[in-house]
């Protein structure tokens, strides 16, 4: 007999194909608290394990770019979570998730700079926009290969800023480790699409 999967054991139990970090606990917790989607839960996961294979990949790459690497594993755990209460937009169109998000966020006492990525992650060309925020939008992007040309740039200013090398030598090492991130692309998006979009 098959046990039915809950918000835990989707956050948090081990896969195989893809194989998938688990969400932090904090994270799995408060997606259960709030009666997270599970197809919302699959989505967080697979954006939260390719931002940490992205900042697994920046460390070595550019170790003078200065990351906050638990802000960006938070955000993209959480970037969506104003979903749960715009349960629509999980198969549709629209941006009411964001603000929505922040606002859930802060309501359960995460600090104002974790809860941002919930209300930022669509938007990137803002002037105060961090690199943490880059990250975790682009994350957003690249789990289901979606290349975005301006955020992509973006992200290699920065790495050419704090490195010193050639933006035309950054950009193609991106793009390199980017397409080999997006050959996973299908198996996440079918783990996701295989999670029903209601609660557990």
């Amino acid at each position: 007999m098959t046990t039915r999967p809950t918000v835990l054991s989707t956050a948090l139990d081990e896969t195989s194909d893809p194989a998938l970090r688990p969400l932090p606990a904090q994270v799995a917790s408060l997606l259960e608290d709030v009666g997270a989607p599970l197809r919302l839960v699959a989505h967080l996961r697979a954006v939260h394990d390719v931002a940490a294979r992205l900042l697994d990949w920046l460390g070595p790459h550019c170790p003078a770019l200065a990351v906050d690497r638990q802000a960006v594993l938070f955000g993209a755990a959480t970037h969506d979570i104003g979903k749960t209460l715009h349960p629509e937009e999980l198969s549709g169109p629209g941006s009411r998730h964001e603000e929505a998000g922040r606002n859930l966020l802060l309501a359960r006492g995460v600090p104002a700079a974790s809860a941002r990525f919930a209300g930022t992650h669509a938007c990137w060309d803002a002037p105060d926009t961090a690199v943490e925020d880059l990250l975790v939008s682009l994350a957003d992007k690249v789990w289901k290969n979606k290349r975005v040309a301006d955020l992509e740039d973006l992200v290699v200013a920065e790495l050419s800023r704090a490195g010193g090398r050639p933006v035309w030598q950054e950009f193609l090492d991106l793009d390199a480790f980017l397409t080999d991130l997006g050959e996973e692309a299908p198996l996440r998006l079918a783990w996701q699409s295989a999670h029903p979009l209601g609660p557990g």
